[in-house]
């Protein structure tokens, strides 16, 4: 037979409430796994994204320097711009010369 605590602890809950606290510890480490498991999926999305980026640089860079021979043979000319500029300013001085020379004033 029963005895009267077996029936008061029935009646009043107290085998259930030692149920229930086992259930909250048992649903604490559940939670913590569930959390944990959200946290690494977020970590591995994150590191892909970055790994995709990087892929993607990788060859816009490679693109760029494939390309940079033909910059350099389209620029090439520009280092003559300072000299061309100095030549060109000097014939625009000489024509005001020579007009002023012509024309008296």
């Amino acid at each position: 037979m029963h005895s009267r605590e077996d029936a008061d602890a029935l009646v009043y809950g107290r085998g259930c409430k030692r149920t229930m606290t086992v259930f909250a510890q048992n649903t604490g480490w559940w939670v913590g796994l569930g959390l944990g498991f959200v946290v690494v999926a977020v970590v591995v999305v994150i590191v892909s994204i970055i790994l995709t980026l990087a892929a993607r640089i990788a060859d816009s860079a490679r693109a760029a320097t494939a390309a940079l021979p033909v910059v350099r043979d389209q620029t090439d000319g520009l280092r003559d711009v300072a000299s061309i500029n100095e030549s060109a300013i000097s014939i625009l001085r000489s024509a005001r010369a020579a007009r002023k020379a012509l024309t008296g004033s």
